[in-house]
């Protein structure tokens, strides 16, 4: 097997007539694939789209058209745009929701069920794909189709828009004289204003705007040449005078609002949800998800960290970061207050806790996983458990934490490899202590957390063993702390560091001049 980025196209020519593949699988293309490739070798284009539906943008107009089903189907690539031939397809229901989250969820699992029917279909002699319609493109948005008509348009309507748009290309539109893309909406239920387009208040980052029948919270905003960011910190000085309208520190879920942290319990057991924008931990996130955890496990026995909706934990906030005019310091502070979260979880002896890897999770994410007791994972998850591609040699206990679990030997070989790892593979080598099927995941992860206080004895057992294993142990997994802050020190605040540069290719999205290296080296084992 190999990896080969689309870059551009003399490029992917030579890759692929290098390596001589008996089949190409092209699952997100963003540029049509060179005629040279496709007349020549077996290629396969993977569409979110259904059958008869053509062209870019393909879920934009699926939420336009407010579709109540959609799908994914596997093409054999030829000279017409998504006009190939069908050798698999899968259908699933739309959520309300926004784009991004389709594609990480629906499309997601949608399109690994389709690729099995592939495999199988082209192994298959007596298949016979089946034609796409002589359908045209279907439409090409633009920036008028998605412009908000704020005089006119309902909430509903806005969302509908934001959610077509988001997280690419956005809702481009003017908030106090800065012209800019909107992404990240919610209803809300209760605040009203007297004109449309009205700021209302300003929580954790987002801003709430006035409509013709309601009001909306937008969470952050993009300007032109720039990158996201929360809609506070583009907007800085000239929401002086809004109001910041708090919610408690865990919400209850009482009314349709723009909230982050919130959590059920059910039978001694809590789950907490942290839904924060792509799983990205800035410092004041961090403190906030701490001290929630840490007044929710008086409560209760078992303490499951949930994640969010599209992702469990990235680790720090590297927008926030590039946004700073003190890149060193704030990341230093980042790094700390992640720390700190961390420190919570590894060190509560009196709960059990339980990490619920349902969503993708990279870097930091990965270890405030591995600081809980137990680590769950649903089929199909993938952990980037690495941080060298960014320049830092990374923290959050890591180094007790991965080793501890896998031996010192494999940790080393994760990291320095900074290779993505499935969910069967983390289980395999004992990241991860159960894998649960993405359609019963929720009902036999709460069946593991009832089955951990169902037997009292044995559960204040566990309590009993762990406080006194990290009472025995403290001083050595603090040690582990401190030493990985001492590496990072200079990552943060040496103006030359690998850090700042490839945080700004990432950030800006820079695209690489050719496919990474570690992903050809070791293609084989993603």
């Amino acid at each position: 097997m190999d990896v080969v980025y689309a870059i551009h196209d003399a490029q992917m020519i030579e890759e692929i007539a290098v390596f001589e593949p008996e089949l190409i699988l092209c699952p997100f293309l963003k540029k049509f694939v060179p005629s040279e490739i496709y007349n020549n070798y077996a290629t396969f284009i993977l569409h979110p789209g259904i059958r008869e539906d053509k062209g870019a943008y393909s879920l934009d107009n699926a939420i336009r058209e407010e579709k109540d089903e959609w799908g994914v189907v596997y093409l054999r690539a030829n000279d017409e745009f998504d006009g190939g031939s069908i050798y698999a397809q899968e259908k699933f229901a739309m959520r309300d929701t926004y784009k991004a989250s389709l594609y990480r969820n629906e499309v997601n699992v949608a399109s690994l069920k389709a690729l099995q029917t592939l495999l199988k279909n082209i192994a298959d002699e007596a298949f016979t794909p089946i034609p796409q319609l002589p359908t045209p493109l279907h439409k090409q948005l633009t920036q008028k189709d998605r412009a908000i008509d704020w005089q006119n348009d309902t909430t509903k309507g806005i969302l509908k828009k934001i959610y077509m748009s988001d997280s690419l290309p956005g809702v481009l539109d003017e908030i106090l004289g800065v012209e800019c893309y909107l992404y990240g909406a919610w209803e809300e239920e209760k605040l009203r204003g007297e004109k449309p387009k009205e700021i209302l208040a300003k929580r954790d980052g987002a801003i709430c705007l006035a409509t013709v029948d309601g009001a909306v919270w937008i969470t952050h905003l993009k300007e032109k040449g720039r990158f996201k960011l929360p809609a506070t910190y583009v907007l800085k000085e000239r929401l002086k005078g809004v109001k910041e309208e708090r919610l408690p520190l865990i919400f209850d879920k009482s009314y349709k609002t723009f909230y982050e942290i919130s959590c059920e319990i059910e039978d001694e057991v809590a789950y907490l949800h942290f839904n924060f924008h792509n799983g990205a931990f800035s410092s004041d996130k961090c403190m906030k998800l701490k001290y929630a955890f840490e007044y929710i496990k008086e409560q209760v026995k078992v303490v499951v960290l949930m994640g969010g909706a599209d992702f469990f934990s990235n680790g720090i906030h590297l927008n926030i970061l590039e946004d700073s005019k003190k890149n060193g310091e704030d990341g230093w502070s980042n790094i700390n207050a992640m720390n700190d979260l961390v420190k919570s979880v590894l060190f509560a002896d009196d709960v059990i806790t339980v990490a619920s890897l349902e969503k993708n999770a990279g870097a930091g994410g990965v270890f405030l996983a591995l600081a809980c007791d137990y680590v769950v994972a649903r089929e199909g998850v993938v952990l980037n458990p690495h941080y060298k591609t960014l320049g830092l040699s990374g923290s959050e206990y890591h180094t007790y934490s991965l080793p501890k679990r896998i031996g010192e030997q494999r940790a080393n070989e994760l990291l320095e490899a900074c290779l993505p790892i499935g969910a069967k593979k983390a289980q395999k080598i004992k990241m991860v202590d159960k894998l649960f099927a993405h359609a019963s995941y929720k009902d036999e992860l709460k069946r593991f957390c009832q089955e951990l206080l169902a037997d009292e004895d044995a559960y204040e057992d566990f309590l009993w063993d762990k406080e006194e294993y990290l009472e025995e142990n403290r001083e050595t997994i603090e040690a582990k702390r401190e030493a990985e802050i001492a590496v990072m020190y200079p990552e943060f605040w040496d103006e030359g560091s690998e850090f700042h540069r490839l945080r700004y290719e990432f950030v800006y999205k820079i695209c690489p001049r050719e496919t990474p290296k570690r992903l050809k080296a070791n293609a084989r084992d993603l």
